[in-house]
């Protein structure tokens, strides 16, 4: 075990974190975390703009930021040039919640994706306007559909697709999505194929339905079908939403979550706390963990 402290270490930014950093969706607050800036807006208040903005003809695409995406952000300068695109970031996970209060500019609440995907698919229903579930594993996109047409009468599912593993290294297989999702002509589509996959196939389709919302939404489907269960609510309230899934998965989540996640949550809270020392220099950049595991 080494001295974390010792081996943080404050980079510059590149450019593309700097260009990252200036993006804000018009007339909405905002609050800067590591120098990502995040749109300080509640879950109600999102459902609200993005229906608003449908209304008026205007498509855009919402990151919902949480602490794996925000070190991606910090550390990709590709990741980080793509989610310049997105029209609102959102904080999904409460580090960013707690780091925000710690350096004194607070985030009003998490605005988880797989919450966005119920209220505002419940939205949806009452405005008439379709869904499209793209993404998943194998039979959750079909059967979060039928969970969600069940909760919210009237909701309109334009289509369900769930691509096979790398397809989107088969120009046939990203032509077939690319075909459907036009032919569907969806209001909002969701897609669930995590982190970074999710934000790169956005970026290369939202042009062909420049309308249409877009939401990058993780596991949301299995949680939705019951493929895999969720945390209870007062684990996501505390932020143990993680351990959860850890519990369930360890094998596969244990590099993202103990050994990139807890030293960068755990240098984010230092950062945000090194802001709110009296007299202190305000840091040039976020603090870093190492690459490798502690």
């Amino acid at each position: 075990m080494f001295d974390l402290t010792a081996r943080l270490a404050i980079h510059e930014w590149n450019m593309a974190t700097a260009e990252l950093a200036s993006r804000r969706a018009p007339g909405l607050p905002a609050v800067t975390l590591c120098g990502v800036r995040l749109d300080a807006v509640r879950e109600a208040e999102c459902v609200s703009l993005i229906l608003e903005r449908l209304k008026a003809g205007r498509g855009g695409w919402v990151v919902t930021v949480n602490l794996d995406h925000l070190r991606r952000l910090v550390r990709d300068a590709e990741y980080a040039r793509l989610c310049q695109g997105a029209s609102l970031m959102v904080a999904d996970g409460m580090p960013l919640i707690w780091a925000s209060r710690i350096q004194g500019t607070p985030l009003p609440e998490r605005v988880a994706g797989s919450n966005l995907v119920s209220s505002l698919s419940a939205a949806a229903a009452r405005e008439g306007r379709s869904v499209y579930l793209l993404g998943g594993a194998p039979g959750s996109a079909v059967a979060a559909a039928s969970r969600l047409r069940q909760r919210y009468t009237g909701l309109r599912v334009a289509g369900t697709d769930c691509p096979p593993m790398g397809f989107e290294n088969s120009p046939d297989r990203m032509g077939v999505i690319e075909e459907r999702l036009v032919r569907a002509r969806p209001d909002i589509i969701y897609v669930g194929l995590g982190s970074p996959k999710q934000e790169r196939l956005i970026g290369r389709l939202r042009g062909r339905l420049p309308g249409a919302w877009w939401l990058g939404v993780g596991i949301s489907f299995s949680f939705l079908g019951g493929q895999v269960r969720r945390a209870p609510r007062w684990m996501q309230r505390v932020g143990l939403e993680w351990l959860h899934r850890f519990a369930q998965e360890p094998r596969r989540l244990a590099r993202r979550y103990l050994a990139q996640g807890i030293p960068f949550g755990l240098c984010l809270l230092l950062n945000a706390a090194l802001l709110r020392v009296p007299g202190g220099r305000r840091p040039r950049g976020p603090y870093q963990p190492p690459d490798h595991p502690i």
